[in-house]
């Protein structure tokens, strides 16, 4: 009997969803059934983005946010209640990528931090009380970086490494609220966050000598991950980090 994963039934919202991995996770789910609200800082690119979903025959809802923005998870969580009746899947996707060393700027953390950490802990306190209610699941998107160093990406891996602590103190704290907490941490996916990095022929090559299935990653490779982790069949699954990098982390 063949296993499908239905998130039929489900709101999920996606934050980044307006490229990379968020669009990429936004459209599975979407194509497993769930309505979506997709959350993007730039209305053209998420217009887009809603609009193929919607033409694959999903229910979604388009709020263009700046997720750092000051009553910008209120808005969010509001407009998912307000749209579809609650909130099963919390998918924070939204995220930012800076090199530099330390001594140059704070802003290299605190921009950063406000992005990757500050915001999609806003956005769980806000979602909380629908996450419980219908006993739903919250995604955060780590990284390799939050499990081993970079150099010039101390501030990046900071981050990433809060997510990775946050995920698991969720999980003890909200488990028995039956609300799951999980993390996915791609390895190097080929986006418009690392685009400039990826054209460098030296970056490029060196990050697939480093990976043993030997190919860079792409945001279709992530989002299976994610329908995944929001359905049914990971009932019993948080707390987790899920690796998906083509064995980066394990050479």
């Amino acid at each position: 009997m063949a296993l499908t994963i239905t998130l039929a039934g489900k709101v999920a919202i996606v934050t980044g969803a307006s490229s990379g991995i968020g669009t990429a996770i936004a459209e599975a789910m979407g194509q497993a059934g769930a309505q979506l609200v997709v959350v993007g800082r730039d209305a053209e690119r998420l217009g887009a983005v809603a609009r193929r979903i919607r033409d694959s025959g999903a229910d979604v809802h388009e709020v263009v946010s700046d997720v750092t923005a000051d009553g910008a998870a209120r808005e969010i969580v509001d407009a998912a209640v307000g749209a579809f009746g609650g909130v099963d899947v919390l998918v924070n996707c939204a995220g930012v990528f800076l090199l530099g060393q330390p001594e140059e700027s704070l802003e290299l953390l605190d921009r950063q931090w406000e992005t990757n950490v500050r915001a999609p802990y806003a956005l769980v306190a806000a979602a909380l009380p629908e996450l419980r209610r219908r006993r739903g699941a919250i995604i955060f998107l780590s990284s390799i970086a939050g499990k081993v160093g970079f150099p010039t990406a101390s501030a990046y891996c900071a981050t990433k490494g809060a997510i990775e602590l946050l995920t698991k103190s969720l999980a003890v704290e909200e488990g028995p609220n039956g609300v799951r907490v999980n993390a996915i941490a791609p390895g190097n996916v080929e986006t418009s966050m690392n685009a400039h990095l990826m054209a460098d022929p030296d970056y490029k090559r060196a990050m697939l000598e480093a990976t043993p299935l030997g190919r860079n990653g792409q945001p279709a490779d992530i989002a299976p991950l994610a329908v995944l982790l929001a359905s049914d069949h990971a009932s019993f699954a948080t707390g987790a980090s899920v690796l998906c990098d083509g064995g980066w982390v394990a050479r």
